[in-house]
């Protein structure tokens, strides 16, 4: 059963290699896509958090085909490597040490917020990437769509201090729900984030009301008056 893996489709945008350390996510968004793609119920999904099994020992054998691969391995596509359970699990610090030995690069997608801080020491030993998923600055929103991830105050801490303690940084601005919460997103983030990647909301209704062509443009001009860097994901860059 190998863990690591070369994602398909539209997932590949983001990483050619991913790493999924557990199964399931408590923190119950919305808009997830990972219970579908895991042929779960959406309830079971958030309410059955479980880390992989045997991922110690069958990690190790994957390390050893992806020695020195230097292909960036995402932490983590259909699972959140900071929820709670990592708390007590402590599986995503045993991965990162492993990876990060192992002469891997690594890109780490997370909610978890300041969860992740305990491992920023080990971030800026390798060849780490730490981003975080940011759909609103409105915090009501948030709890609204996101109801058990980090308030978007706790994960902007989390991605500026990454940024101070030498980590590079980026955001996912994916899905896009509200049009004018992500141009405010930017503008209070720009000056400690590297890089964003900006994806439209898709399979909801909402998605049908919103401008894509116009935000497009309008997302792109706004990152480049900032000098960032950024990277539209397929689904918008066609309109």
């Amino acid at each position: 059963m190998a863990l690591i893996y070369e994602p398909r489709g539209k997932a590949a945008e983001y990483s050619p290699l991913a790493l999924n350390i557990y199964k399931g996510c408590s923190h119950g968004c919305v808009y997830c896509y990972a219970p579908a793609a895991t042929y779960k119920q959406r309830d079971e999904f958030h309410s059955t958090v479980s880390p992989r099994k045997n991922f110690i020992n069958e990690l190790d054998k994957d390390l050893a085909k992806f020695h020195g691969d230097k292909r960036p391995v995402l932490l983590c596509f259909t699972t959140d490597p900071y929820q709670p359970i990592d708390e007590a699990a402590k599986l995503t610090r045993w991965a990162l040490m492993s990876l990060v030995k192992n002469g891997n690069a690594i890109r780490i997608l997370t909610k978890g917020g300041m969860r992740a801080a305990r491992d920023f020491d080990l971030m800026k030993k390798g060849c780490v990437e730490f981003g975080t998923t940011l759909t609103f600055i409105d915090e009501n929103l948030s709890a609204k769509w996101e109801p058990k991830a980090a308030a978007p105050s706790n994960r902007i801490d989390a991605i500026r201090s990454a940024k101070e303690y030498g980590v590079k940084t980026w955001v996912s601005l994916e899905p896009v729900i509200n049009p004018d919460q992500a141009y405010r997103i930017i503008e209070e983030t720009h000056s400690f984030v590297d890089i964003y990647k900006v994806g439209k909301l898709n399979y909801h209704p909402i998605a049908k009301t919103i401008d894509w062509r116009k935000f497009r443009i309008r997302v792109e001009s706004l990152l480049r008056s900032k000098n960032k860097e950024f990277y539209i994901k397929d689904d918008l860059r066609k309109f």
